[in-house]
C-alpha cells in the first residue's frame, strides 16, 4: 500500500510526467550534493561534519540525506548507478527539447554525469562514484572523509551557557532576523543596546525594553560582546571600520560575534585586522540559519568557529540564541565555510524547484498536485517544500529576498574560483538569481526566481485553487437533524445558569447576536455590574488581534483574572469563556487560549469552531472552506491565509492546530465532531462524545448549517450540565447558537429614526484585505456621485515624518467636518496600496500607525454624524474605544447579514449614534454599497423616483412655486418637519427675476435637506429658454406647448424631451390648456381646452414624455365663487391610459381644491399637484403686517408660507412618507 495516493483527474500520462520532474530534481540535487562536498573538503571541513549539519538544515534534500552516506562509504559504483541516471535524465532533456523548454540546471548536471559515466580509471575496475567525482573535480573527498572525525555539538556543549563576564551586549543590525535575535537576548536577561540605520526599528526595539545607540561606536562602548547581524560584507566593513566605527569604540578584551553570511576569506582577513588593533579583541565566526521565527524564539542553528578563548567568552550569547549550536574546528572562517555550503545547496534547491515546477506546468500538470507528489518523493528538499508553495500561490512577499542568494551564491562563486573547485550547477543557479535581480525582482521573495522561467517560456506556475462546488458538496451531506434545538437551548440555558463571556478579538464577532451588550473596558467594577444584570451573554471587546502575541496573551490573562474576581464578588457566578476569533482562522492561537487556561485552569477540552454561515465559512470533513460565490475554497489557499501577521498553510483544522501550536498538539491527537455525528446522532451524541474526551483535549467542530451549530451547542450545554468545562475558540455563529438567539431581519435607518438628523453619515475604511478593496471600488462606483471622498496616504501617516503625518490628519479632519455639517455622507479611506514591514511584528506596527491616524482623524471631527460605518475589525474597534470613547454599547442587530449594528452608550462622544461594524472579510463586492445605500442621506432623488414612490404609496407630491430664499426655506422646513418629499418649482417669470442664483439656492437646499427634495422647471414655453435650462442641473422640466396646435405641440415636446432625457431629466408636458393667471401668464376662459383622451394617447406615444399635466376643469389662480368643477370622469379615463403607458398624471391649479376632490384625484392617479396661489397669498399677507426689521419680515413670511405648505403636504398624503 502507498503512503499517499494523488490523482490527476483527466490528465493522461500525468504519472509519467511527474516521474520526469522528480528525476530532474534528483539529478540536479545529486550533482549539487557532490559539489558541496568538494567545496567543503577543499575548505578543510570534514565531509561527515558537513553531512551531519546540512542534513538538519535548510540545505538538506532527500538525495543529500539518503545518497551521501553511501557515497562516502564507497557503496555506489559507476555502472550500478550512474549510467541509469544519465539515461533517465537524457529522456527528460529530450522531452524538454521537443517542448522547446530550457532546463539549464538539468543540462549542466547531465553533462557532469555524462563526464563521469564516460570516465575510465587506469585499473579498468568499476570505480566508485566518489572516485570518479574526485577525478572530475580534482578534490580528494575520500581522504578528507577518512580523517579523524569529531562531534561539533559536543564541542558546543562544553561552552559555558552562563557567563558572569558578559554583562552588556551591543547589537548592530536590527533587520528581520537581527530584531528577533536581539529581543530574545533581552528575554534571556541580557542588557542589550541596539543600532540600526532604520529609525522606526530602533523605536520598536526601545519599546521591547532595549537600549538604543545612534551609531555603531555608541553601541560598542563598554560592551562585553558585540553581535553584528548586517546584510553583507560591505555593511559589516562599514559598521566595524567606517564612520563612527565599532572597532575603535570597543573596550579591550571585547568579543565580536559576526552572524552575517560572509565569505570565509572575509572572516579570516577580519581576524587578522582585529589582531593588529592590539586590544585583545576576539572574533567569533557564527553565521546563523533558521528564519525570523526561530530568531525570536532563540532556536536558531549556529555554526560557530574561532579561538577557544573567543568561543568561551561568547558562549553564553551563542547558547541563548540557538537550539542547535555547532562548533567547527579550523579557526575563524570554518563556520562561514559550513554556512556557505548550506547556502550553495539551498540556492540550488530553490532554483531547481523553479525549474521543476515550470517544467511541470509546461507538461500540463496541475502544479498544486505536482507539489504534493514531489514532497512525497526522492525529488523533495527542505527548500522545495518551503519555497514551491510561494511559486504555486504566486505570492512573492519577501520572507527572504532574491538578492540574498545573488550575494550568497556570489560568495560560493568567489570561493570556488580561489580554491580552484569547479562548481557547474551552483554557477548556473547563481546566473538564474542574477537574471531575476536584473529583471527587477531582487527585493521580492527568492522563490521569484521561477519568474525567470515564466518570462522566458510563457508558462504560469501558479496553481488554481482546489475549489469544489458548494451546491454539490452541501447536497452530498446527510439530512439535517430533524428537530430544531433552539427552544431546548433556551430552556437548557436557563437551567445551566452559566453566563457566556465572549472575549472578542475585534468588534466583528457581534455579527450574529442582538439585544446583547458589549464592553470596551474590563475593570472589575464594570464586570461586577455586568454579572449583576444576570445576562445570558455579554461581549468584551479586546481588539487583541491588533496586538503582538505577547501583549495579546497578557491582555487575555488580565481579563480572565478580572472575570474571576468579579464572579466571586457577585457570588461565585459561573461562566464560560469564548475566545471569539476570525472565521478565516487569523488571530493569536494558541497564545490566547494558553493565557486563559493559565488563569482559569485546565479545561476538559478546547473547542475549535470557525463555522460562520453569513460569511460563507464551512467546515466539512475537518477541512475549513471559504465560499466564493458558488465555490468552496480551502481556507489555506485563500488570501486570508497569506496574512502578514497570522498566515498559515493548513486547511485541515487538525493540521492547522498542529501548525499553529508548532507541533505541541499533533494533528493525530485532535478530536473531531463530524457532520455525520451531528445529523445522525443529534445533541445526545455530541454530549457523549464531549464527555468521553480525555481531559485537556482539543476538539474541532464541523458544521455546514445553522442547524448543525445549534445541535452542537445543545450537546455542549448538556455536557456542561454534567460538570464538563470547555474553552471555546470560535467564530460568531457559535455564540448565537450557544445562547439560543433567534435571528431577526436587518435593521434600517427608519427603524431607528435617524432620518431626523441632517448631518451626513461617516464611513471609515481601514481594512486592507483584497475583498475590502473590491467593496470600496464598488461603493464608489454606485454611490460616488453622492459621497464625499477623502483618501489618506498610508505612506504619509505610517512611513513619513511626524510633520507630514500631522498635516495629513489635520487636513482630513477639517474636510470631513465641513462635509458632515453640510449633510454630505463622507467616506474616509486609507490608500489601497498595502505597505508591509520586514516581518510580522513590523507589519503590525505599520497597521497600528494607520489605525491610530484614523482614530485621530475621527477624534478631531466635531460634527455628530448621522451614523458611523467602520470597515475592518481593527478600525472599528479603535474608532469605538479611542476616537468615540465608548465603554459600553448595545448590539441592536445587524445592518446586513453578518454586519453588526451597535448603539453607542451614553458615556461616548456621540451617544445613541448607530455604529455599523463592517468586518473586512464579509460580503460580496457589492455588500458595502448595499449597506451605505440603505443608510446614506436621502439627498436628491429624481423627480421620477418621487412620483413612483407616491404612486406606490397612494399619495401625491406637492410642487411649490419658488420666488426667493424665504420660499425655499419654507418648503424645505415644512418638508423636514412633516417628513414629506417635495418639489421646488421655478416658473419662467421667477427665473427671469431671480436668475441662476435662484436655481443654485434651490439645488443647494435640495442637496442639504434631510428628506427627498427635487427642483423642477415649470411651464417652459420657449425653446431657447429650455435649451438653457437643460444645462442648469434641474431634476425635471415641464415642456409647455399647450399654446400651440396639437401637431406643433407634439413636434416641440418631442424635440425637447429627447434632449432632456439625454441628460437624465424627467419630462412633464401639458395637453389641453388651463384658464386663469399664473404669475404674468393669463389664459382666458375661451382659450382654455380640456385634455382629449384620444389625442393624449398619440401625444404620449410620439413624444416619450414621463408625466402628463392634464386639463379637467382645473384653473391657475382662484376658482370661481361657485367652487371647482373638475371632470373626474375624464380624469378616470386618462388614468386608465396613463397606467397602460407608464406615465404619471399631474394636476396644475391645486390651490383651493377641497380635501374630497384631492383624495378623488389621487385615487384617479394624480401623483403631483402644483401649488402657487395660496402660498403667494400667505407671503403677501405677511408683508402687510408691520414689522420692526427686514429680518422680522423674512421670518414672518417664511413661517406664513411654511404653514400653508405643511397643510398641503398633509392634504396630499405625503406627510410622514419620507422615512
Amino acid at each position: 500500500m502507498c503512503e499517499k495516493l494523488i490523482m490527476f483527474e483527466g490528465e493522461l500520462g500525468a504519472g509519467s510526467k511527474c516521474k520526469m520532474v522528480i528525476e530532474l530534481l534528483e539529478g540536479i540535487h545529486f550533482v549539487a550534493s557532490l559539489e558541496a562536498m568538494s567545496l567543503g573538503a577543499q575548505a578543510g571541513i570534514h565531509p561527515f561534519i558537513i553531512y551531519d549539519i546540512i542534513s538538519n538544515a535548510a540545505g538538506n534534500s532527500w538525495v543529500f540525506k539518503n545518497y551521501l552516506p553511501q557515497l562516502l562509504a564507497g557503496n555506489q559504483t559507476k555502472h550500478h548507478f550512474l549510467n541509469t541516471f544519465v539515461r533517465n535524465l537524457g529522456t527528460v532533456l529530450d522531452m524538454a527539447k521537443s517542448l522547446i523548454f530550457p532546463l539549464p540546471l538539468l543540462a549542466v548536471a547531465h553533462q557532469q554525469l555524462l563526464a563521469g559515466s564516460s570516465h575510465e580509471l587506469k585499473d579498468g575496475k568499476d570505480a566508485t562514484l566518489l572516485k570518479v567525482w574526485e577525478k572530475l573535480s580534482g578534490v580528494n573527498v575520500i581522504d578528507a572523509a577518512s580523517e579523524k572525525n569529531y562531534d561539533p555539538e559536543e564541542l558546543a556543549r562544553k561552552l559555558p551557557t552562563n557567563s558572569d563576564t558578559v554583562k552588556r551586549i551591543g547589537f548592530i543590525g536590527l533587520g528581520a532576523m537581527g530584531f528577533g535575535m536581539a529581543t530574545h537576548l533581552l528575554k534571556s536577561k541580557f542588557s542589550v543596546v541596539g543600532y540600526d540605520v532604520y529609525k522606526p526599528t530602533l523605536s520598536r526595539f526601545s519599546n521591547e525594553g532595549g537600549l538604543i545607540g545612534n551609531s555603531p561606536a555608541e553601541v560598542s562602548k563598554d560592551v562585553d560582546v558585540l553581535v553584528v547581524m548586517v546584510t553583507n560584507e560591505s555593511q559589516a566593513e562599514s559598521v566595524l571600520y567606517g564612520d563612527h566605527s565599532a572597532v575603535g569604540a570597543l573596550p579591550t578584551g571585547a568579543s565580536i560575534i559576526l552572524s552575517s553570511t560572509v565569505s570565509p576569506a572575509f572572516i579570516s582577513q577580519l581576524e587578522r585586522r582585529l589582531q593588529n588593533e592590539k586590544k585583545n579583541l576576539k572574533l567569533v565566526d557564527a553565521p546563523v540559519s533558521g528564519g525570523v521565527k526561530r530568531a525570536s524564539n532563540g532556536t536558531l542553528t549556529i555554526m560557530a568557529s574561532g579561538t577557544d578563548e573567543a568561543l568561551e567568552h561568547g558562549g553564553s550569547v551563542l547558547s541563548a540564541l540557538s537550539e542547535k549550536l555547532y562548533v567547527i574546528k579550523g579557526g575563524c572562517g570554518a563556520g562561514s565555510g559550513v554556512k556557505m555550503i548550506n547556502q550553495l545547496l539551498a540556492g540550488v534547491h530553490i532554483a531547481s524547484a523553479a525549474e521543476a515546477m515550470a517544467f511541470g506546468a509546461r507538461l500540463g500538470l496541475h502544479t498544486r498536485l505536482l507539489f504534493d507528489v514531489i514532497t512525497h518523493s526522492a525529488g523533495t528538499s527542505w527548500m522545495f517544500e518551503n519555497r514551491a508553495p510561494h511559486m504555486v500561490d504566486n505570492d512573492y512577499t519577501p520572507l527572504s529576498a532574491l538578492d540574498i542568494f545573488v550575494k550568497d551564491l556570489g560568495i560560493v562563486s568567489r570561493e570556488c574560483s580561489s580554491r580552484r573547485v569547479p562548481l557547474f550547477v551552483s554557477s548556473v543557479a547563481h546566473q538564474l538569481f542574477l537574471s531575476g535581480s536584473a529583471s527587477g525582482w531582487g527585493r521580492i521573495d527568492d522563490s521569484a526566481v521561477v519568474k525567470v522561467y515564466e518570462t522566458l517560456t510563457g508558462v504560469k506556475v501558479e496553481g488554481k485553487s482546489q475549489v469544489i462546488s458548494k451546491e454539490s458538496v452541501l447536497k452530498s451531506l446527510p439530512c439535517e437533524w430533524l428537530e430544531d434545538p433552539i427552544e431546548d437551548i433556551i430552556k437548557l440555558t436557563q437551567k445551566n445558569l452559566k453566563t457566556l463571556v465572549v472575549l472578542d478579538d475585534d468588534p466583528t464577532g457581534t455579527q450574529t447576536v442582538h439585544d446583547v451588550e458589549v464592553l470596551t473596558e474590563w475593570s472589575v467594577e464594570s464586570l461586577v455590574d455586568e454579572f449583576n444584570r444576570r445576562p445570558k451573554c455579554f461581549f468584551i471587546l479586546t481588539n487583541s488581534r491588533a496586538l503582538s502575541s505577547e501583549k495579546a496573551s497578557a491582555l487575555v490573562a488580565e481579563i480572565c483574572r478580572n472575570l474571576s474576581t468579579a464572579a466571586k464578588t457577585v457570588g461565585n457566578t459561573d461562566y464560560t469563556v469564548v475566545l471569539r476569533g476570525d472565521s478565516t482562522l487569523r488571530g493569536h492561537f494558541p497564545e490566547e487560549a494558553d493565557a486563559a487556561v493559565s488563569v482559569i485552569g485546565e479545561m476538559d477540552a478546547w473547542i475549535i469552531c470557525p463555522f460562520f454561515l453569513q460569511g460563507g465559512r464551512y467546515t466539512i470533513g475537518d477541512i475549513h472552506y471559504v465560499a466564493d460565490s458558488d465555490r468552496l475554497i480551502p481556507a489555506g489557499e485563500t488570501e486570508f491565509a497569506k496574512d502578514a501577521s497570522f498566515g498559515y498553510k493548513s486547511s485541515n483544522l487538525r493540521e492547522w492546530v498542529e501548525e499553529k501550536t508548532g507541533g505541541r498538539i499533533p494533528a493525530s491527537s485532535v478530536a473531531s465532531i463530524s457532520i455525520q455525528l451531528l445529523r445522525k446522532g443529534g445533541p445526545a451524541a455530541v454530549c457523549e462524545n464531549l464527555c468521553s474526551l480525555k481531559k485537556g483535549s482539543t476538539c474541532i467542530v464541523n458544521a455546514a448549517t445553522e442547524r448543525d451549530m445549534a445541535v452542537f451547542a445543545a450537546g455542549m450545554i448538556q455536557a456542561e450540565l454534567r460538570g464538563k468545562k470547555f474553552l471555546c475558540r470560535t467564530a460568531a455563529s457559535f455564540v448565537s447558537a450557544r445562547v439560543g438567539i433567534i435571528s431577526k431581519a436587518p435593521i434600517s435607518p427608519s427603524d431607528l429614526g435617524t432620518y431626523r438628523e441632517r448631518n451626513g453619515g461617516l464611513i471609515v475604511v481601514g481594512s486592507y484585505v483584497p475583498k475590502t478593496t473590491k467593496q470600496v471600488e464598488e461603493l464608489l462606483l454606485q454611490c460616488g456621485h453622492v459621497l464625499k471622498h477623502i483618501e489618506i496616504s498610508v505612506d504619509k501617516i505610517a512611513m513619513k515624518s511626524l510633520e507630514e503625518r500631522e498635516e495629513a490628519i489635520t487636513q482630513a479632519a477639517e474636510m470631513a467636518d465641513v462635509f458632515l455639517k453640510s449633510g454630505k455622507d463622507t467616506l474616509i479611506m486609507t490608500s489601497r496600496q498595502l505597505i508591509t514591514g520586514k516581518d510580522a511584528s513590523e507589519s503590525l506596527a505599520i497597521n497600528s500607525k494607520v489605525s491610530s491616524a484614523l482614530v485621530e482623524i475621527v477624534r478631531r471631527i466635531t460634527t455628530k454624524p448621522r451614523y458611523i460605518l467602520a470597515k475592518g475589525g481593527i478600525t472599528s474597534s479603535d474608532l469605538a474605544t479611542k476616537a468615540l470613547e465608548a465603554k459600553l454599547a448595545k448590539i441592536l442587530g445587524q445592518a446586513l447579514a453578518g454586519v453588526p449594528l451597535w448603539e453607542l452608550g451614553p458615556e461616548s462622544r456621540h451617544p445613541g449614534v448607530p455604529y455599523i461594524v463592517f468586518p473586512g472579510n464579509v460580503g460580496d463586492s457589492k455588500a458595502v454599497a448595499e449597506v451605505v445605500k440603505n443608510w446614506i442621506h436621502p439627498g436628491r432623488l429624481s423627480t421620477e423616483e418621487l412620483l413612483l414612490n407616491a404612486e406606490r404609496g397612494g399619495y401625491a407630491i406637492g410642487a411649490f412655486n419658488i420666488y426667493n430664499l424665504e420660499g425655499i426655506e419654507a418648503v424645505v422646513a415644512a418638508a423636514e418637519e412633516e417628513r414629506s418629499s417635495a418639489i421646488l418649482q421655478i416658473h419662467p417669470s421667477a427665473l427671469k427675476q431671480g436668475g441662476i442664483p435662484l436655481v443654485a439656492c434651490c439645488i443647494s437646499a435640495a442637496e442639504q435637506a434631510s428628506v427627498p427634495i427635487t427642483v423642477h422647471f415649470d411651464h417652459g414655453d420657449s425653446k431657447q429658454q429650455l435649451l438653457e435650462i437643460l444645462e442648469l442641473d434641474f431634476d425635471s422640466v415641464m415642456i409647455d406647448g399647450s399654446h400651440l396646435s396639437f401637431k406643433e405641440n407634439i413636434a416641440y415636446t418631442k424635440h425637447i424631451a429627447a434632449l432632456a432625457h439625454s441628460k437624465k431629466l424627467m419630462v412633464e408636458a401639458e395637453l389641453g390648456r388651463l384658464s386663469g393667471t399664473e404669475d404674468d401668464l393669463t389664459v382666458q376662459d375661451y382659450e382654455a381646452k380640456l385634455t382629449d383622451v384620444n389625442q393624449a394617447e398619440e401625444f404620449i406615444d410620439t413624444t416619450g414624455i414621463d408625466a402628463l399635466a392634464v386639463c379637467i376643469g382645473n384653473v391657475h389662480g382662484k376658482y370661481p365663487a361657485s367652487g371647482p368643477n373638475l371632470r373626474l370622469d375624464l380624469l378616470k379615463e386618462l388614468y386608465k391610459l396613463s397606467s397602460r403607458k407608464g406615465v404619471h398624471l399631474v394636476l396644475h391649479g391645486a390651490s383651493g381644491l377641497p380635501k374630497d376632490i384631492i383624495e378623488e384625484c389621487i385615487k384617479c392617479g394624480v401623483t403631483k399637484f402644483n401649488v402657487n396661489t395660496e402660498v403667494r397669498k400667505a407671503y403677501m399677507e405677511s408683508l402687510a403686517n408691520s414689522q420692526k426689521d427686514l429680518i422680522d419680515v423674512m421670518k414672518s413670511a417664511k413661517e406664513a408660507m411654511k404653514a400653508v405648505v405643511a397643510e398641503k403636504m398633509r392634504l396630499f398624503g405625503s406627510a410622514g412618507k419620507a422615512g
